[in-house]
Order: structure tokens, then C-alpha cells, then sequence
């Protein structure tokens, strides 16, 4: 079982986590930032009394349903990426809140708080991503991708993709196809 924990950002918050979790006696397998792997279920006692140890830390137990609702979003995320040969008859926000059965604003504002990114921004990045594979293992042009990304024109994708990696989608192709190593995570060249 996993517990997620916010506002992790060092070695030492991970040292407390683990001090905590001993003082409570729940077995760990393993602690990293914003995650932690417990052998077994806890308790709601113990649950309740770890949230509580943590906060005093200024660190938050994020509840399970909370996470299960990102995970549900990223899937609606990744479901919209099979829209892209195709027009997606409604906008992204609506087709997220019907997928996930919930507030876009409501959503958004969770996602943002526990992703630390806005779902566009998310979206953004995805189609990013997205475009990369086409750049690289497609034989279409410029144009041809951001048609098919449901950007306006080429213009606007080429000033996304740069504005997230650093580099034009020209430069990047030329790249990887002169057998420079490109790591697949945004603003990574090696």
C-alpha cells in the first residue's frame, strides 16, 4: 500500500517521515519524496495519528480518494490524446468532468495542488510529448502534426514546443535524427 505525502522536498523531510512512521510503529519498505510504501493496511487510528504527527512537520497525508481522483484524471487526460487523429466534439474541461464525474474548477484546483501544474498546463505537456514521438518516428511534416495536435497552425505548435523544450521542432528532428541522445522529459537535451 501507498501513502502520499505533500510538501516532501528533502532528505530530511524523508528522515522525519520515516522517525514518524517508527514512532507509530508502522512498518515501512520504503520512503521517497511524496511517497511512501507501507507493508500492510494501517489502521484508521494510526492514520489519523500519522496525519497529524505529519502536519506538525508541515508535511500533509494526502487522503486516497484525492489520489485516486488524479489517477482517474490522468487517464481522462490520456483517453483525449486517442482524440487527436479525430475532432473532439466538446471542449477538453467538459470532456474531463463528464470522463471524471466531477467540477472542472473543483478538479483543477486539486490537481494543481497536488500536481503542482494546472491540468492545461498538464495537457500541454502531454501533447508535447506527443508531438515528439511524431517528430521523430512520423514522416510528416510540421504542418501535418499540428493538424492533427488540433493546434491552430504550425506557428503556434513550433512556439509551444519551444517554449517547453528549448528547442524548435526542426532542431529537435535534426537531432535525433543526426543520433543525438534525447532524453523523452521536457527541457532535456543531452
Amino acid at each position: 500500500m501507498k501513502l502520499y505525502i505533500k510538501n516532501m522536498v528533502c532528505c530530511r523531510c524523508e528522515t522525519i517521515v520515516k522517525a514518524e512512521l517508527d514512532k507509530l510503529g508502522i512498518a515501512y519498505v520504503k520512503v521517497k519524496l511524496g511517497e511512501v510504501t507501507i507493508g500492510k493496511k494501517i489502521t484508521e487510528n494510526q492514520y489519523t495519528r500519522l496525519y497529524t504527527a505529519l502536519q506538525q512537520w508541515g508535511l500533509e497525508l494526502i487522503e486516497y480518494s484525492k489520489i485516486d481522483l488524479i489517477e482517474r484524471l490522468k487517464c481522462a487526460i490520456t483517453d483525449l490524446a486517442q482524440y487527436s487523429d479525430e475532432d473532439l466534439k466538446t471542449s477538453f474541461s467538459d470532456y474531463i468532468s463528464l470522463t471524471v464525474k466531477d467540477n472542472f474548477i473543483s478538479l483543477n484546483t486539486l490537481f494543481a495542488e497536488i500536481e503542482g501544474i494546472t491540468i492545461e498546463k498538464y495537457i500541454i505537456k502531454h501533447k508535447i510529448e506527443q508531438v515528439k514521438e511524431l517528430l521523430v518516428y512520423d514522416d510528416l511534416n510540421l504542418t501535418e502534426i499540428a493538424l492533427r495536435m488540433h493546434y491552430s497552425n504550425a506557428a503556434q505548435l513550433s512556439s509551444q514546443f519551444k517554449s517547453l523544450t528549448g528547442l524548435t521542432p526542426a532542431h529537435f528532428r535534426k537531432l535525433r535524427h543526426s543520433g543525438t541522445i534525447i532524453r523523452w522529459s521536457i527541457n532535456t537535451v543531452i
